[in-house]
């Protein structure tokens, strides 16, 4: 049986090899984050806002720049932002960390999609294959370049 596909939401469950507090510095400390997602001025402090500053996209109408706000920290655990490209309200990508053994289990949830808005289901499938793919490679090597 399969599950219908999430319309709101990008799912990402990603194992990686790495205990859970070298993967909060990859996610948090802005040298590491810089590299495998976008370069930013990130703390990880509630409230704090900040902008991330990517690749334009034409077809998702991306200007390139995401603007978000810390909206909670459990260190080690768990990092949620607000997430806006300052067309769209409502959207927030969480990270949550789960030890696995000897590594961590990295779950992304990017929530807020619009299922009736064609322009956000583009968004949806460009950003859901960048968080599946590029990115978690791009941790990845950042993490293994940490020693």
């Amino acid at each position: 049986m399969t599950t219908a596909e999430d319309l709101r939401a990008i799912h990402v469950d990603q194992f990686l090899a790495h205990p859970p507090a070298k993967v909060w510095r990859a996610l948090t400390e802005p040298e590491h984050l810089n590299k495998w997602l976008m370069p930013g001025d990130f703390r990880p402090e509630v409230g704090h806002t900040f902008t991330f500053q990517g690749t334009p996209v034409e077809a998702a109408e991306f200007s390139g720049t995401v603007y978000c706000e810390v909206l909670e920290v459990e260190k080690e655990r768990l990092i949620k932002l607000s997430w806006d490209d300052g067309s769209r309200l409502g959207w927030t990508v969480t990270w949550r960390l789960e030890p696995e053994g000897r590594g961590t289990r990295l779950f992304l949830d990017h929530e807020g999609f619009d299922p009736d808005d064609p322009r956000q289901q583009v968004s949806r499938k460009i950003m859901g294959g960048g968080w599946r793919s590029m990115h978690m490679r791009a941790i990845e090597k950042v993490l293994a370049e940490m020693g």
